[in-house]
């Protein structure tokens, strides 16, 4: 699959982010992710643990990072660990890197091969007195497999049980959070990508086509502009579909009549892109159509205005509920007496705003940040409200990426086209063509 390689500087950057948190002394070891077998001899496709990719930019399985600024070897301060080129492996498997090649994506000069690991990373352990090990701490994780960064943990307390031992996540957690400007513009770069292939969508949209030949349609255009494929797992939902949040089967008729909402990003450079708009099948809603998608796109603008430095994400959520219960008052879908007898942990609008609204959005979709501490600047997110209505069969999700400036935000989808009457005309004038 193609990969664009992107800047080294963002990756000697990241590095230098990560050692400046460091305690005296200690060092840092950061594995790649496992390569995982699906059935028979087959594998499934390898994805790079995103922690050791935002600190080297490499993508190659059997990889490992180690980080000692007090070395008194200054060679050995930085170190990428890749497995030696075997010339048999590569005519089955494809090329690896080579040293001068893994220096140039990752802007790292010490590279040593896997198998002589053993006899350098001993005397290093031996000079330090902590060892930062890494674990995959994202909140959403419901991963119980004991994947590589946890058995390495466990075989590296058995074999050195008197050094101190500190969790890299956390502070993984806080850097990865913000973004530099030049993560933001490769961001930027999944977003142009995820904004052309969208325009496309809208001429190829039409009564009788099926989920699936659209997420065919994404994924070709996506990898014709050199991208590495979708950031995730598409959502193409037509009809009643589209009030099932995460549904991936892709596999039904879009009707006359209907609304599809399409979930979907580029990859580009390891960064992801997440972009939701809902659009009519025969490219006109309908009046009440019209009416939810408008009103989902206040409460789109409303929540957009409210991220800035300052403000957590428990608090934004809770205000955007409250808009929420005001909205769907005025769109028939609460009563007064609905609201009258909400709870605080039962609220009435969640009966058609059943998720959050933002997340951050980075190397992972579902990136790493805090939700109870302010947003600060450099933060990228989503914003993604959405009104699903059961009685009328009819989901509406709008969401667009912000990138959190010490002056409020700046909408990185902005040219995306996101008003109804946008969509219409843009759909108009493909079928007349």
């Amino acid at each position: 699959m193609h990969s664009a390689n992107i800047n080294p500087q963002i990756f000697i950057d990241n590095r230098k982010r990560f050692v400046a948190q460091m305690e005296k002394n200690s060092i840092a070891i950061f594995n790649s992710n496992d390569e995982i077998p699906s059935n028979g001899d087959a594998l499934y496709p390898f994805k790079q643990n995103t922690d050791l990719f935002w600190l080297t930019g490499i993508r190659q399985e059997d990889s490992m990072l180690i980080l000692f600024p007090d070395n008194p070897d200054k060679k050995y301060r930085e170190v990428l660990v890749l497995v030696r080129p075997n010339e048999l492996k590569e005519k089955w498997d494809g090329k690896r890197h080579r040293a001068h090649e893994a220096t140039a994506l990752s802007g790292i000069s010490t590279i040593i091969w896997l198998d002589v690991l053993d006899g350098l990373l001993q005397p290093m352990i031996h000079l330090a007195d902590t060892i930062y090990l890494n674990t995959n701490e994202n909140d959403r994780k419901a991963n119980l497999l004991a994947v590589r960064d946890y058995r390495f943990a466990q075989e590296m307390q058995a074999r050195y049980p008197l050094h101190q031992y500190k969790r890299s996540a956390k502070i993984m957690r806080e850097l990865r959070a913000i973004k530099s400007p030049l993560e933001v513009a490769v961001l930027q770069k999944a977003m142009d990508i995820t904004d052309h292939t969208f325009r496309r969508l809208l001429k190829f949209m039409k009564p009788g086509v099926w989920e699936n030949h659209i997420e065919a349609e994404i994924y070709h255009d996506f990898m014709m502009q050199g991208s590495a494929g979708p950031a995730y797992s598409s959502i193409i939902a037509s009809g009643d579909r589209a009030r099932t949040l995460h549904y991936i089967a892709n596999n039904q008729e879009c009707k006359d009549g209907e609304l599809v909402l399409m979930d979907f990003g580029a990859e580009y450079g390891g960064y992801c892109a997440d972009l939701t708009r809902t659009v009519p099948v025969n490219g006109k809603f309908t009046r009440r159509q019209k009416t939810v998608y408008n009103a989902c796109l206040h409460l789109h603008n409303y929540a957009k205005s409210l991220l800035k430095p300052g403000i957590n994400i428990l608090k934004y959520h809770e205000m955007v509920g409250d808009e929420a219960t005001k909205i769907f008052q005025k769109i028939g879908l609460l009563k007064k007496t609905d609201i009258k007898n909400e709870s605080p942990d039962n609220r009435a609008y969640r009966k058609y705003l059943y998720h959050g609204i933002s997340h951050h959005l980075g190397i992972d979709v579902h990136d790493l940040g805090t939700k109870t501490e302010p947003l600060k600047p450099g933060m990228v997110l989503t914003v993604e409200p959405g009104i699903y209505i059961e009685e009328e069969k009819m989901g509406v999700r709008i969401e667009n990426n912000v990138w959190i400036t010490k002056n409020g935000n700046k909408d990185l989808m902005a040219n995306i086209p996101i008003e109804a009457d946008d969509i219409e005309r843009l759909m108009k004038s493909s079928a007349a063509k």
